[in-house]
């Protein structure tokens, strides 16, 4: 099999294991839409788009949080990594998989939680949706590897959003500037560019990872 391959199969595992057990995404919906029923009653009317979309990016960020978290699930709970790592030529592949099926899961819950954020406060412009868009793909990117580094913690519910969290800021300010700010088109090539970095760092440095 080439590496694309390995990618392919491993992402659609998890989205078959997802379509059968129905443990993440449902979860995922279910936590971004509280959190948005929760804001619209909390946040004043006269409070500015600034503050609506600043939460909006509160609950994206704490939703990927949640689908990290069952990111390797499945291998855990089975002591399936070593079958995985076995099954593949480049153990880079695993990273990239589940990166697409964790993509794949955050953007089922945005393509839900974005016409509700509109319905809910303030309509969404295209710098939103760019910026979303980016903002998932680091997410993904750096969360995978984040995820893999805690799985092997007793700790990993504590673990993974202490060393998540901080490099997720840059990603909310890039966010947020985009959704409001006035040149939102900076703010997009900023994440873009964080995505490519982290986004190399984490491919070339996951073998470490699971070898450690």
């Amino acid at each position: 099999m080439t590496y694309l391959a390995d990618v392919g199969a491993l992402a659609r595992k998890d989205l078959t294991l997802e379509l059968r057990a129905r443990d993440t995404l449902p979860a995922m919906l279910l936590f971004v839409l509280s959190i948005l029923v929760v804001f619209h009653f909390v946040l004043p009317p006269e409070s500015s788009d600034l503050a609506a979309k600043g939460l909006l990016w509160v609950g994206i960020l704490f939703t990927a949080l949640l689908g990290l978290t069952r990111a390797f699930a499945a291998e855990r709970e089975d002591d399936a990594i070593d079958g995985l790592i076995l099954a593949t030529r480049d153990r880079s592949a695993i990273w990239l998989g589940k990166a697409l099926a964790v993509f794949v899961f955050l953007a089922l819950a945005e393509l839900v939680a974005l016409p509700a954020f509109a319905l809910f406060f303030t309509d969404i412009g295209g710098g939103t949706i760019a910026g979303v868009v980016l903002a998932d793909v680091g997410l993904c990117a750096v969360g995978t590897l984040l995820a893999a580094m805690a799985t092997a913690s007793r700790a990993r519910e504590l673990l993974l959003p202490l060393i998540f969290l901080p490099l997720a800021i840059p990603i909310v300010v890039g966010g947020v500037g985009a959704s409001v700010g006035s040149h939102p088109a900076t703010y997009a090539g900023f994440l873009a560019l964080y995505d490519a970095i982290f986004a190399l760092l984490a491919w070339a440095s996951f073998d470490y990872v699971l070898t450690e």
